[in-house]
Order: C-alpha cells, then sequence, then structure tokens
C-alpha cells in the first residue's frame, strides 16, 4: 500500500480550481450498495499483509481465528427455510475484534472481508446508520439479507438510538443467515482504556451476543497519543495558490462548505470527494454547534478513507472542535477527526 506521504499531489500549471458546494452528487441505491466495501486505504490488505507482533500473542491467536472464520465462510450457503434454521443454531455465524488501537483490527477485518466468498457488504456502523437514513430500514435488510457476511468497522456505543437501530438490524440480517464481524470504536466513558471491550458489546446487541466468538487483539496503543499538534495554518492567497497550482484540487471557504454539507445527506459525501485531489479550505474555524460538528467528523472519515490532502487556513484543525465537545459523550469521533485532519494535512502542506 502506497503511504499518504507519497500520495501528495504534483504541483503543475495555476488552473481554476473546482469548488465541492457546487458539486450536488445524486447516488442510487444500487451504488450505495455497491460501495459497500473496505475503503482504498484498506484495498490491498490480505492475511498475508498482516504482522504480528511476536510479543503480542493474540494477534498472531487473531490472525488464525479469522483465517479459519474465512474457511467456514467457503462452505456452500444454506438456502430457503433450511437457511434460516441454520441461522438460529449451531456454531457461531459472528466475530467480534476486541482489542485497543493500533494493534491491526481493521486490517484483520478488511482482510477477511477479502478473503470470503460473496456476495458481501463492509461498512462503518456510521455508514450503516446513514444507509438506513438513505434508503429506508426495511430497504436495507432487504439488500443485505442475501449476503454471506456483512462486516462492520468501528462498532459504536455513544448514541442509543443508533446503537439499536444497528443491532435490530443485525438480528434481521442474523435471522437470514448472514455472517456477521465488527470491530469496535470507543465506550465514552471508558476513562484510561479508550476502547470500549467484548462485555460492552456483547451486552448491548443483546440478543445477538450468542451468535459472536469475541477473539481479543492486544497490543501498545501506537495512535492514543494524546491530540497530534497541527500544521500551521496558511494564509488565505497562500491556500489559493496551492489549490489553483494542484490539478484536481478543491477550493472552498469553511463556512459555504459546512452549508453545503448540511444540504447532503450523509451517504453522499463520499461521492462529493470523488476524484478530488486534494481539499483546500479558507477561515477554517471551530464549529459552532455539535449538528455541524458531526457532519465534519463524517467528512474527515471520507477524506481520510480517501487519503485527500488537506490544506486550510484559520484556525488549525487540531482546533476544530471546542473543549465541551471533546470532553462530551462524543468526544471519540472529535478525537478521531482531529487526528485524521491533521494527518491529511501534515500531508497537504508537506510537513512530517
Amino acid at each position: 500500500m502506497t503511504p499518504i506521504s507519497a500520495r501528495v499531489p504534483s504541483v503543475g500549471s495555476m488552473t481554476v480550481p473546482s469548488r465541492l458546494v457546487d458539486r450536488s452528487p445524486q447516488v442510487p441505491p444500487q451504488a450505495l450498495i455497491a460501495g459497500l466495501v473496505p475503503p482504498p486505504l484498506f484495498g490491498g490488505v490480505r492475511f498475508e499483509t498482516y504482522r504480528p507482533d511476536p510479543a503480542e500473542p493474540t494477534q498472531a491467536a487473531a490472525l488464525g481465528a479469522l483465517r479459519g472464520f474465512a474457511v467456514s465462510l467457503q462452505r456452500p450457503a444454506p438456502r430457503g427455510r433450511w437457511r434460516r434454521r441454520r441461522a438460529t443454531g449451531g456454531a457461531p455465524r459472528g466475530v467480534y475484534l476486541d482489542g485497543g488501537f493500533g494493534v491491526g483490527k481493521t486490517h484483520l477485518l478488511a482482510s477477511l472481508w477479502h478473503a470470503a466468498p460473496g456476495p458481501k457488504a463492509y461498512a462503518t456502523f456510521v455508514e450503516l446508520t446513514h444507509l438506513a437514513g438513505a434508503l429506508g430500514f426495511a430497504a436495507v435488510v432487504e439488500a443485505l439479507g442475501g449476503m454471506r457476511l456483512l462486516a462492520i468497522d468501528e462498532f459504536e456505543l455513544d448514541d442509543p438510538g443508533d446503537t439499536v437501530l444497528v443491532s435490530t438490524l443485525l438480528a434481521r440480517l442474523a435471522e437470514r443467515g448472514v455472517a456477521l464481524a465488527a470491530t469496535s470504536n470507543t465506550l465514552p466513558d471508558r476513562l484510561g482504556e479508550e476502547r470500549f471491550a467484548a462485555e460492552d458489546f456483547l451486552r448491548e446487541i443483546q440478543g445477538l451476543a450468542a451468535r459472536f466468538t469475541a477473539v481479543r487483539v492486544d497490543g501498545p496503543d501506537y495512535r492514543h497519543r494524546g491530540l497530534p499538534q497541527a500544521p500551521a495554518p496558511l494564509r488565505d492567497d497562500e491556500v489559493r495558490e496551492r489549490a489553483q497550482a494542484t490539478p484536481g484540487a478543491t477550493l472552498d471557504s469553511f463556512d459555504e462548505l459546512t452549508t453545503h454539507l448540511a444540504r447532503l445527506h450523509p451517504s453522499r459525501y463520499g461521492a462529493l470527494v470523488d476524484g478530488v485531489t486534494a481539499v483546500h479550505l479558507t477561515g477554517v474555524h471551530t464549529a459552532v454547534d455539535q449538528a455541524a460538528a458531526l457532519r465534519l467528523v463524517v467528512f474527515a472519515d471520507r477524506l481520510y478513507d480517501r487519503e485527500i490532502p488537506v490544506v486550510g487556513s484559520g484556525a488549525p484543525f487540531d482546533r476544530l472542535f471546542d473543549a465541551d465537545m471533546l470532553s462530551g459523550g462524543y468526544r471519540k469521533k472529535y478525537r478521531r477527526a482531529i487526528s485524521r485532519l491533521v494527518a491529511l494535512n501534515r500531508t497537504g502542506v508537506g510537513v512530517g
């Protein structure tokens, strides 16, 4: 996989950059379902590319467990009534990767998806909730009910409504014989650990718990070292000059972009930045409210998935969310967004 630092767009002759606010992508339902695949960042990973830490035996054990689960999915899928009966009993048809950050859970989950037979789907927890909002719950059950595997990255418990929605969705899919795999995100009150463990996940999904085998993945917490410091913001004219000199770049004011994001369903944010080589923003400032802040989190995830560098003027990206947001119930989302935007900003300005 090419490192993000090697994907900085080349500087060419001056052009007139396009604006994200002029884009209003229409994504048909079939395209939303077809888009349920690992992001480009994990498009090339496989079990063979996962390197377990010899000092952490659970990593090698997790790799073996996921390989075995993938093999079990190669058996012919049950059909009709037999499929439904098989879904209600027998060996667990789900696996949950329980571990901290930076130990390769997403790598393993994406590798499982690549190794599994089709049809199959891969989505983050947030993408599933947005899909249900865009298509409707019944339509999502129908679209995913014929899958052999649904892989869910970053299962979140910070919104009770969304947790109930996804848990109910998984129950419906499990009834149809869909195999499930998941990793977790942080439970807000899990101080110190900055993660939630298997017992939290299994408790929240209640009736589905018996369908999951929890697989522990231990290791040093490489990513959780406090919020990274963002590069100093550029001047407005420097941002414009960089955008003009970068083929395929976009240039928007931060306020206009946040207003535009409010008009688009979050399921369309990925299509909004498809084909963009770098995002340039003028007048970046702290989000004014939680609704806007959460939309920025989703937008940051889509940029990170596609490894799109970001350049900005105004406030640095580590000040995108205020102290109340960073200490509230959604703080893990905001921390993740800051970490990702700062990494993309460093690439955009050529720092580190």
